[in-house]
């Protein structure tokens, strides 16, 4: 056997040369098949073959070894071509297959990454597109922040964690702590969680000239979304929350998502009788009715009635949470839009701080939280467990100290601090519903 090595230049010169033979095989005739810039020599009778490359003399040559390779003297006299000058060589994919004319088998494939250009400048193989994938990262990571900045999560949050901590009012003794828990809790957040984002994502979509001012770097209001990107969000996830809810089968669930979805459509829609955040009072309604009545009842009741089995109570900590919650519901539903008023005054919402001022809302929302604080350490107090006595009592007159003098350090002229001391209400709302499940 011996090695023949062809290259063949954009004029069609070629040229080859041959190393020792190997192995000795009768004379078979070559017959030259001319593919692009390269020549590839079949055999006319079956064999196998394999591939090889060799530079020489500034040439990429190009050789296949086979049954038989002809000596110089059976190769027609041509001019051979010395120079060529090869633009590029970069790595492809280049797939080489030799195939017996007469049906032999072929060839074993073998990949080769080269790309060779000739004077002509032509390629005989088109170069497939650089792959960045850093570039790709940065798009997806890009994509992720803004969807998380258009969710909202401060709600998400707070949505999942109040459902958790409801949810294990109905545990009574520790075997109900089970999968079957578990799986009744996920149904219900899962299914929460979508409609979630259905409220918050059609309120941005009807907010998109306000949030310029009040909220720019929300995805829509900052261009990142365009309307129809923000429209098939919404009617996606309101979509796959009623789906989720009626193939669970618990009504419950079903009735909390529907009336959320009517309350939430009401409170942004800008049709006429709807868009109650135009109305202080129908507005903190909204929230009170979905963050307090809502969460606290409907989702007790679907772990109590739908997962359990079991018979419809009103317990002590469920009392307690829904009264709680409604201070608390009523304090967010006013103090959201204390950092809002500039735009809300512009485009019309007659929201409290619009009408009453910054500072006077804000100390109300102070008052009431102290005053919600102080019915808390009462119901702790009066607890029969005195476990629960100590750390709820404990709890509560601890985040009521910190609230008084987080309060006493905000400076009403600068946005951003009120806008901080918003989000530590949310932080000590996520703290309750920690505490909520200890009362006793």
């Amino acid at each position: 056997m011996s090695l023949s090595i062809l290259v063949v230049d954009s004029g069609g010169c070629y040229c080859y040369m041959t190393t020792p033979t190997l192995f000795a095989f009768p004379s078979l005739p070559l017959k030259p098949l001319n593919f692009r810039k390269i020549c590839f020599w079949s055999l006319q009778a079956s064999g196998s073959c394999e591939r090889s490359k060799i530079w020489t003399n500034n040439c990429l040559t190009i050789g296949t070894l086979g049954s038989y390779a002809p000596t110089t003297a059976s190769w027609p006299k041509r001019k051979i071509k010395k120079e060529y000058n090869f633009l590029r060589f970069k790595q492809s994919s280049l797939v080489f297959r030799c195939e017996g004319i007469e049906g032999g088998p072929t060839c074993q494939e073998c990949n080769r990454k080269h790309i060779v250009k000739a004077t002509s400048g032509q390629s005989f193989e088109s170069e497939p597109p650089a792959f960045d994938s850093k570039r790709i990262l940065t798009s997806v990571k890009n994509s992720l922040d803004a969807f998380y900045r258009f969710s909202r999560p401060h709600t998400v949050i707070g949505t999942a964690l109040s459902i958790v901590s409801v949810s294990l009012l109905a545990v009574q003794k520790s075997s109900d702590i089970s999968p079957l828990f578990f799986t009744g809790v996920l149904e219900a957040v899962v299914a929460a969680l979508f409609m979630n984002i259905y409220i918050v994502g059609l309120n941005q979509l009807s907010d998109i000239e306000i949030d310029k001012i009040n909220k720019p770097y929300l995805p829509l209001a900052s261009g990142e979304y365009s309307v129809g990107t923000g429209v098939t969000i919404v009617a996606s996830f309101s979509f796959l929350s009623f789906w989720l809810g009626w193939i669970v089968g618990s009504w419950p669930l079903f009735w909390a998502l529907f009336i959320s979805f009517v309350l939430g459509t009401a409170y942004s829609i800008d049709v006429p009788l709807l868009r109650w955040k135009r109305f202080a009072v129908l507005a903190a309604m909204c929230i009170l009715a979905v963050r307090a009545v809502i969460v606290q009842l409907a989702f007790f009741l679907h772990m109590q009635t739908h997962v359990y089995k079991r018979p419809v109570v009103f317990s002590r900590p469920l009392i307690f949470a829904t009264a709680f919650m409604s201070f608390f519901s009523v304090v967010i539903a006013l103090f959201k839009d204390i950092p809002d008023i500039e735009g809300d005054r512009i485009f019309g919402i007659q929201s409290f701080s619009v009408r009453l001022g910054q500072q006077r809302v804000f100390w109300i929302c102070v008052s009431l939280l102290e005053v919600a604080y102080g019915v808390a350490l009462m119901v702790g107090a009066a607890s029969p467990c005195l476990w629960s006595k100590i750390i709820t009592g404990t709890g509560h007159a601890a985040m009521a100290l910190i609230l008084w003098f987080r309060a006493k350090s905000v400076d009403f002229k600068n946005k951003a601090s009120i806008t901080s001391f918003y989000m530590f209400i949310w932080k000590l709302f996520y703290a309750e519903y920690l505490l909520i499940p200890l009362v006793r």
